[in-house]
């Protein structure tokens, strides 16, 4: 990992420790909301795509979940 991998890593894991990470909701009638989700979905899968083996190791996945995990449409869950 790069530098800034790892700050980005350290300072999600403190805020996990802190209670300040907030999960991403979508309300009933809010479709800014429901884009939000799909484009976080689609940009976690496609980095899912691109992880190593190495960190695919560090996360817990294996190649295979990755990949199964990374194809899936930006819809479904």
């Amino acid at each position: 990992m790069n530098g800034l991998s790892d700050v980005r890593l350290a300072l999600y894991s403190q805020e996990l420790v802190d209670g300040q990470v907030r999960p991403l909701t979508v309300s009933g009638s809010s479709s800014l909301s429901m884009w939000t989700l799909f484009q976080r979905r689609r940009g976690t899968r496609r980095a899912l795509l691109n992880l190593n083996a190495d960190q695919l190791k560090d996360i817990g996945l294996t190649s295979e979940q990755a990949r199964a995990e990374g194809i899936k449409p930006f819809w479904r869950k």
